[in-house]
């Protein structure tokens, strides 16, 4: 079984918690708005990094983490992006490019809301890990803990943080 630590919208932050909330995981995916490229680089130093740049991130992010990730992580189909919506109201072109390539897992963040919801009509699951910095309306700093066995998600833990 892999464990995989999400978040989203750190915004130059990195919460003091992160090292001992993702000390078990295998990989860290952050979905977007890093903020600065030290938070990756803090990340990255942790365990490996997946990640994407999202709409406040500068050239420096930009470079190093595309806009989107399409992958596989041991027979899951994962796709993750930064601005993507959610099921019933997925950003512009979000709904035919995830009917066009019908991953297992939907990740994106941008909201600050914290949204676990099952596409029925995809037949996928979209995650959006919330916010982990400091800047927003969001009162609580939220993240997760997902556990994988092949391609089946097992179990999704939320860690959160008054802020």
């Amino acid at each position: 079984m892999k464990c995989i630590g999400l978040l989203s919208d750190t915004h130059g932050y990195l919460h003091p918690e992160i090292p001992r909330v993702f000390a078990q995981c295998d990989e860290i995916w952050h979905a977007g708005d890093f903020g600065d490229i030290s938070v990756a680089h803090r990340l990255r130093a942790l365990k490996p990094l997946r990640g994407v740049f999202g709409n406040i991130d500068g050239r420096e992010i930009r470079w190093e983490f595309p806009e989107m990730l399409r992958f596989d992580y041991g027979g899951l189909q994962v796709i993750m992006t930064h601005t993507g919506g959610y099921p019933g109201n997925y950003a512009p072109g979000i709904a035919n490019m995830l009917k066009n390539h019908s991953p297992a897992l939907f990740i994106s963040g941008h909201s600050h809301i914290l949204k676990v919801m099952y596409d029925k009509k995809l037949g996928l699951l979209h995650i959006n890990p919330g916010a982990a910095g400091r800047s927003g309306f969001h009162k609580t700093i939220t993240m997760m803990r997902l556990f994988i066995s092949g391609p089946v998600m097992k179990d999704l833990e939320i860690i959160e943080f008054k802020r």
